[in-house]
């Protein structure tokens, strides 16, 4: 009786060579957005940070740090940066270099305009901007194809900018952030709504990414519990038999 006990339960030893794996899968996976969940809530608490914080002389600041900076816009050197429709109007960001004496001009995002650019305000003179510190993109293997010719960009890649305008600019940019709520987006497949106000229309906050890393976590976790009781359910009724 014994022996026959022990070749059933050396019927599962070939199946647990596939099961073990997947589990250590399932578990290292859910063991991973941990991790995230840990890096992605440092960083928010340093984005939530540094919006509070008062902002600082643009000079080489961190990602997305709170910064101010003063100069001349160029505009005869402005971009379109991506597209964005709102309501039935095709736009884009405004993207215009800042003269800045003693450093060298740093691109600054004003806010998204319509891709012609009407009724679009071009302070002359001194100015103050104020925002976060946006760093240097690299174009992905799907990005859209920039088109410098027609100063239009859909990477904000400053070398690549600054090459097409012949400057040199500073390694990051500066969004501009304006007053005011953050701008309704509609439902689910909608538009955004249309603009109504000034132009540019700045950004309305410091970038919010999400964080779902514990609803992942949990996701696979679960998986790995539920891996568990259906092969043992499985290996049960196997030696069963």
């Amino acid at each position: 009786m014994t022996s026959r006990a022990a070749l059933h339960w050396r019927r599962l030893i070939l199946p647990s060579f596939f099961a073990l794996p997947l589990l250590a899968v399932l578990l290292g996976l859910g063991s991973w957005q941990l991790q995230r969940l840990s890096w992605k809530t440092a960083l928010l608490a340093d984005l939530a940070a540094a919006q509070a914080a008062p902002p600082t002389l643009a000079i080489s600041p961190a990602s997305y740090a709170h910064i101010t900076a003063s100069g001349r816009f160029r505009h005869e050197l402005e971009v379109l940066l991506g597209a964005e429709v709102r309501g039935t109007v095709l736009g884009a960001r405004l993207v215009t270099p800042l003269e800045r004496d003693g450093a060298p001009p740093l691109l600054v995002e004003r806010g998204w305009v319509p891709q012609d650019k009407a009724g679009v305000a071009r302070p002359e003179g001194p100015v103050i901007v104020t925002g976060y510190a946006r760093p240097s993109e690299t174009a992905g293997t799907l990005a859209a194809r920039d088109s410098p010719a027609q100063r239009q960009f859909f990477t904000f890649d400053v070398a690549a900018i600054g090459a097409a305008l012949g400057i040199t600019p500073a390694p990051f940019g500066l969004t501009v952030v304006g007053a005011g709520p953050a701008r309704s987006e509609g439902g689910f497949g909608a538009s955004p709504a249309p603009h109504r106000g000034a132009l540019p229309d700045p950004a309305r906050g410091f970038p919010a990414p999400r964080n779902p890393h514990l609803g992942y976590a949990i996701t696979w976790f679960g998986l790995a519990i539920a891996w568990v009781v259906i092969f043992s359910l499985w290996g049960w009724r196997r030696v069963r038999a």
